[in-house]
């Protein structure tokens, strides 16, 4: 059921306590949300729900460790517990590490995938009795435009995050006519701290890279899907959809490109020598 015949849709938002997650915790709440704000940081996540409180809105802190499948289940049985519902699940919580596939260990990506793949997975699976019972409901996942085409030096988080869209696109079609909607959203490289707070092993990648989007902006987005729910939503989707258009007749071709574009300066110079 889209947000705007809900009033006052009780919404759950994962990786709340910044990014991506605090701005869209704002925005909902601008849109009538009462929310129920998921991450780790206790404190951070109480100082984003007072604020919105003393704005007039209604949030609740809920800290919780979205790899603990039983931390998650009493997260989203408290929101309903306040609530007495739950309209939309936004699976935004996720984590990355800069380092090629050689420095990346299994315990590496069992880490990225705990969180970015089985804490999503765990939502949903709490939710979904809750959206069953009301006969609507809406699941949006935050995944990337890295899980649509695999970046260099990202490798375990392009990974997860193509899991995440494989995930999302099976889920979609398991609930078809069901009234509970699920959309998908890839934003693109995004000012936030993601890029401070994410371990580099690597000097090869630059960070920001390419058209870079505010967690404003994204938050927009995923409200705007709420409101409306499609299936996917793209960031930048004009450069994106050339972007994955050229990937899929010419993939040589963006091997290349981003190669030469996140490789760092260190290896732009030695392509250029090459070339001369």
């Amino acid at each position: 059921m889209p947000i705007r015949t809900v009033r006052n849709p009780a919404v759950v938002i994962t990786g709340a306590s910044s990014g991506i997650g605090q701005a869209t915790a704002f925005a909902m709440a601008k849109r009538g949300g009462h929310l129920g704000l998921v991450a780790r940081r206790a404190d951070r996540l109480e100082a984003i729900a007072a604020e919105i409180r003393s704005r007039g809105g209604q949030a609740v802190a809920l800290p919780c460790d979205v790899t603990d499948a039983d931390a998650v289940q009493k997260a989203v049985e408290a929101c309903v517990a306040h609530f007495g519902r739950l309209d939309v699940l936004i699976n935004n919580a996720g984590i990355g590490l800069f380092a090629t596939i050689e420095q990346t260990t299994a315990q590496d990506l069992d880490r990225l995938l705990a969180t970015n793949l089985r804490g999503p997975f765990y939502a949903v699976k709490a939710a979904l009795p809750f959206m069953r019972h009301q006969g609507s409901g809406h699941i949006v996942n935050v995944a990337s435009t890295a899980g649509r085409r695999g970046s260099p030096y990202i490798g375990a988080y392009c990974a997860s995050k193509f899991a995440m869209v494989g995930f999302t696109e099976s889920l979609r079609v398991e609930l078809l006519d069901t009234g509970i909607h699920v959309s998908l959203i890839c934003p693109g490289a995004t000012r936030t701290e993601f890029f401070d707070v994410t371990e580099r092993r690597t000097p090869r990648h630059s960070g920001l890279v390419g058209p870079i989007e505010s967690p404003e902006r994204v938050a927009g987005r995923i409200v705007s899907v709420v409101g409306r729910p499609r299936r996917e939503v793209m960031a930048q989707p004009f450069r994106r959809k050339v972007f994955f258009t050229l990937n899929l007749f010419a993939p040589g071709l963006i091997d290349r490109f981003l190669a030469w574009l996140i490789g760092g300066e260190q290896n732009r110079q030695s392509r250029k020598k090459r070339f001369l």
